[in-house]
This record gives C-alpha cells, structure tokens and sequence, in this order.
C-alpha cells in the first residue's frame, strides 16, 4: 500500500534524523562512519519506504558533500557505512571504541 511505504519513509527520515542528531551531541572522534550506519540500519528496518528514505537522504548528503568540496575519499567511506547499514549488517562494525553506550 502506498500510505504504509508512505508511513515508512517517514519514520526513516526521523531515524535517520535522530541518528544525526545524535552524531553531533556526542561530538566523538571517528564515530561518523557508526552514525550514517546506524541511521540507514534504523530507517531500512522500518521496510522499503524506509530504506528507499534512507538512501535519498544519504545521497543527498553526500552530494551536498561533493559540491562544497569536502573531503572526497570520506565521502565514498561515508557512502559505505551508508550501504552496510542500509543492507541490514551491524553499524556496530563502525562502532568507535570508547562511544558511550548511550549512542
């Protein structure tokens, strides 16, 4: 049904929301690659409108990243932590030692 993808893509969105927001509160060295798994395992969990929003919002991210001319080998690490966590695998396999258990 439409209105449950629908449903879908948006609790995706806020989990991929959340996942950022919480990237940027716990302010923690090398967990980047952790969040962007965690918020596209989050979001994908939900079912395909989920996963189809993680993986706009991800792109879009990474674009954005592109054009403002960041650090373009991060960008293709990041899109990996993207993919691993949208295809249902463990975003703790980017866990940084030492995150608090909070995240």
């Amino acid at each position: 049904q439409w209105y449950s993808f629908f449903g879908e893509a948006i609790q995706g969105a806020w989990d991929m929301y959340r996942a950022y927001s919480d990237m940027r509160e716990a302010n923690y060295k090398n967990s980047d690659k952790y969040f962007h798994a965690r918020g596209n395992y989050d979001a994908a969990q939900r079912g395909p409108g989920g996963a189809w929003a993680a993986k706009v919002i991800s792109d879009a991210r990474e674009r954005q990243q592109r054009i403002t001319d960041l650090i373009k080998g991060d960008s293709k690490a990041d899109q990996a932590a993207n993919e691993w966590g949208r295809s249902g695998k463990d975003p703790n396999h980017f866990r940084p030692p030492g995150l608090p258990d909070k995240y």
